[in-house]
């Protein structure tokens, strides 16, 4: 995933800044994503989320509100409503630039702001809220103590998540006035609603509000056991996932063709989790897998080892091989499966230097149907054409470069 800094102006001409998440591939959509109160583009949610989508192809912006993270601006002169109009700057950035987003995506109060937003934003397709509250002005509650001086002075420092804000009155009287129900029914767009039945923070009847007031089509996905800000990696990849799914029923994201004589696409393999061995592996713009390694070995188990997808390749290749040929041969083959067992002492990984052969995949082929002798023999023969089998067989070189 390429990632471009860029700026442009906010509701009031100031700069606001974001990162344009862009697809390794070909461009076949953008979406824009909007962080939670005080928080900022940047959250692990957020670029987990535009990790996913830009292996989809989609491209996705983040940017910080008027006067948080990067952007410039005084937070004390932003109100809800002065987000929603930074939403509405940011598509008009990309209508601009020719990258109009059909899709918004909100955490938290900025999920609110994409559903008062969609509606005013006509080529949006589909909206997706995590954790959103149906009433903006449930993040007063967050600096609840300190209202009676807002109210008095005209404005007051808060401490929220650990950082002074300055809370004007102007921001409360105009959370307080704001309402979704008539935005949400006017959305001309797929809904997906996400929440943690959980969540301390906004809890689980605002999702039921927000799906209540939308028409059709709408889905609603639970998010477990996932805190507010959908903090644990597990959590924002799992959100990810379902997101990237789910915009691809409301989305077109048909590739250009291929060029002749194109190769097969480049497999990319990202680390997902620094601290131990999970791996995104994306093939294109529409498949994705995890890799990991067991517990046993300090993974997480959450996807196929290395030496697994070897195996299911070999496994996967094999069928297909015998299938075609079954085929080709008009043969009442009904159903065939592989197993593959690779046998390796995990410890020898790490050797280097020998040139003893340490590798063997044991393949067991279930042929199913009315096959004779023959035809079963002949397909056990075949399986060993197939081309995966000849390249572990046979010597291959591994060509690696370093790039920027």
């Amino acid at each position: 995933m390429a990632t471009k800094r860029i700026t442009f102006p906010g509701h009031d001409g100031t700069a606001l800044a974001a990162r344009l998440d862009l697809p390794d591939g070909p461009h076949l959509a953008t979406a824009l994503f909007a962080h939670c109160f005080t928080c900022g583009k940047d959250i692990a949610a957020a670029r987990r989320i535009a990790a996913r989508l830009a292996g989809m192809g989609i491209a996705v912006l983040r940017f910080d509100f008027t006067g948080l993270g990067h952007s410039e601006g005084e937070f004390a002169n932003t109100s809800f409503t002065s987000n929603v109009e930074d939403l509405i700057a940011a598509c008009t950035y990309l209508d601009q630039t020719r990258m109009a987003p059909s899709l918004l995506i909100g955490h938290s109060l900025g999920g609110a702001a994409v559903l008062s937003a969609a509606s005013r934003m006509p080529g949006i397709k589909a909206v997706a809220s995590l954790a959103a509250p149906f009433d903006p002005s449930h993040v007063i509650h967050n600096f609840a103590d300190a209202l009676p001086e807002i109210r008095a002075k005209g404005q007051a420092e808060v401490c929220l998540a650990g950082r002074p804000f300055t809370i004007s009155k102007g921001f409360v009287e105009d959370i307080e006035q704001a309402a979704l129900t008539q935005s949400i029914a006017a959305m001309d767009a797929a809904l997906l609603v996400m929440h943690a039945p959980l969540d301390d923070v906004v809890g689980i009847e605002n999702a039921s509000q927000i799906f209540g007031a939308a028409k059709h089509p709408k889905s609603f996905v639970t998010l477990d056991k996932a805190d507010h800000l959908i903090s644990r990696a597990e959590d924002a990849d799992y959100a990810a996932e379902v997101i990237a799914t789910w915009a691809g029923r409301y989305i077109p994201l048909a590739p250009p063709a291929p060029p002749p004589g194109a190769p097969e696409g480049i497999i990319r393999v990202a680390e997902a989790d620094p601290a131990g061995f999970l791996q995104d592996v994306f093939s294109g713009p529409h498949h994705h897998a995890l890799a990991d390694e067991p517990l046993a070995y300090g993974g997480t188990n959450r996807g196929m080892s290395p030496y697994g997808f070897l195996s299911a390749g070999l496994g996967a290749c094999t069928s297909m091989t015998i299938r075609m040929y079954a085929r080709r041969k008009g043969w009442p083959l009904d159903h065939v499966s592989v197993d593959v067992c690779h046998d390796k002492v995990h410890a020898q990984d790490a050797e280097t230097g020998s040139g003893a052969k340490v590798d063997t995949w044991r393949r067991r082929i279930r042929l199913e149907g009315a096959l004779d002798a023959d035809q079963r023999q002949r397909l056990l023969e075949i399986a060993d054409k197939c081309p995966v089998h000849r390249t572990l067989e046979r010597a291959s070189d591994v060509v690696t470069e370093l790039i920027d």
